[in-house]
């Protein structure tokens, strides 16, 4: 774990940092790629990715190790050749895994935060699931641990393999020749995230390309075909925590409604967006049929609010990047309180985006909690022990957010939001 938290203390930075640039060079182009409040609830969805596998809130139903020990045929010592191997074997699980998530109703729910953004750019790469509570990748390497590739070996790649897949989400790169034949490029990625009917579940492959040629999933980006972004039940929500479960929400409704038990068993295993006849005569969920004449969800936002939409987003990633940071000194069980209020924050400032008119509630209560743990310990997770007095700032902190937030849900949020303004 703390070899990961290293990592992330490199990439967090390095990501922000190509975010950034992403942003000047479609300025420059004066193309509009980034909206403000898409691109802080794809911050914020990484952030809550990143606590969750910081915290290892994930069950491993048979590790890489274990069926290395066990399974393997053959002894391989770490050379460049096992390193290569390691990587194939990541990226050949990694499309079989993506292809289920995109195609058993279950599944997508694993999955839907990262389709979810009705924009594409780098930010959108951060939306990453919290809602995965057990990975069923294993089951995928294992020809890599039939070869003997080693499990150190397996731990050292996983981080670049993931984070390799990170710069093709943008807008800004054209086809790139020879390399679209080989590498998952920008091109073929923006099919994947599209929903015009021509590019739905296509192009699953995450590092080689070949991956999609072979298993009959590829299709090129049309020049004639523009693709579209989000889900064809769009989200209507900014808050990266509602979005991860809202497809589950929407199979426990179905499978509860449903007259027929066969039904009510079989609607977890179906294709993705499958509901029984009868639920979906009875309960109608909006479904985008025509992808060129929706409206992106854009609730209004005065820029004052947006500002502090960041401000909150900057707090919140702040006090993250100090929970990785000292997690052995917070210990347990401090690390999981600590998660999980981090998770509440997040939840209260993305309603805040959304306009939610109970806002004031979540963040009274967050408010409360915070001021609380401070007043009976005297300290916030040793933050004082870290820089002096530094405990009581936060607290101030959290008492002017809650006032605000009362503030604005009972002076602004009563506004028509065509009198507001937004970007």
């Amino acid at each position: 774990m703390e070899a990961y938290v290293a990592a992330l203390n490199y990439a967090i930075p390095f990501f922000l940092m190509l975010i950034l640039v992403e942003a000047i060079f479609a300025r420059m182009r004066e193309r509009k790629v980034i909206r403000s409040m898409d691109t802080l609830s794809s911050l914020s969805s990484g952030v809550t990715n990143a606590i969750k596998d910081v915290l290892g809130l994930t069950v491993i139903i048979v590790s890489y190790g274990w069926m290395v020990d066990h399974m393997a045929l053959f002894e391989i010592k770490a050379t460049w050749l096992v390193y290569f191997l390691a990587f194939m074997g990541l990226d050949f699980s990694g499309y079989w895994v993506h292809r289920i998530s995109h195609t058993i109703n279950y599944f997508w729910n694993h999955h839907i935060i990262h389709h979810s953004s009705e924009e594409y750019n780098l930010g959108c790469a951060l939306r990453q699931s919290v809602s995965n509570w057990f990975s069923i990748a294993f089951i995928f390497m294992i020809p890599t641990a039939l070869l003997g590739v080693p499990a150190d070996v397996v731990a050292i790649v996983a981080p670049v393999h993931f984070f390799a897949q990170f710069w093709y989400h943008t807008r800004l790169i054209g086809k790139m020749g020879f390399l679209e034949k080989i590498i998952v490029t920008p091109s073929h990625h923006r099919v994947h995230h599209a929903i015009n009917k021509e590019y739905l579940d296509k192009n699953l492959s995450q590092i080689f390309i070949f991956w999609d040629k072979l298993f009959g999933t590829f299709q090129e980006e049309l020049d004639d075909v523009p693709p579209v972004y989000g889900v064809k039940r769009p989200v209507k929500t900014w808050n990266p925590v509602i979005i991860n479960f809202v497809h589950l929400w929407q199979i426990i409704k179905d499978a509860w409604r449903a007259g027929s038990w066969w039904d009510k068993l079989r609607i977890w295993f179906m294709p993705t967006g499958w509901r029984p006849s009868d639920v979906a005569g009875k309960y109608p969920v909006r479904v985008i049929d025509n992808v060129y004449e929706y409206e992106k969800y854009d609730p209004k936002l005065p820029y004052s609010l947006q500002l502090w939409s960041w401000v909150q987003f900057a707090f919140n990633f702040m006090s993250m990047m100090y929970l990785f940071n000292y997690l052995t000194e917070i210990g347990l069980p401090g690390m999981l309180y600590y998660g999980a209020f981090l998770f509440l924050s997040i939840f209260s400032f993305t309603m805040f985006m959304d306009r939610n008119r109970y806002t004031w509630i979540v963040e009274g209560f967050k408010s409360l909690i915070g001021v609380s743990i401070i007043a009976v310990s005297g300290d916030w997770f040793l933050i004082g022990t870290v820089v002096p007095n530094l405990q009581f700032l936060v607290a101030g902190y959290y008492i002017f957010s809650g006032f605000l937030v009362f503030f604005v849900n009972w002076a602004e949020f009563r506004k028509p939001t065509q009198e507001l303004q937004t970007v």
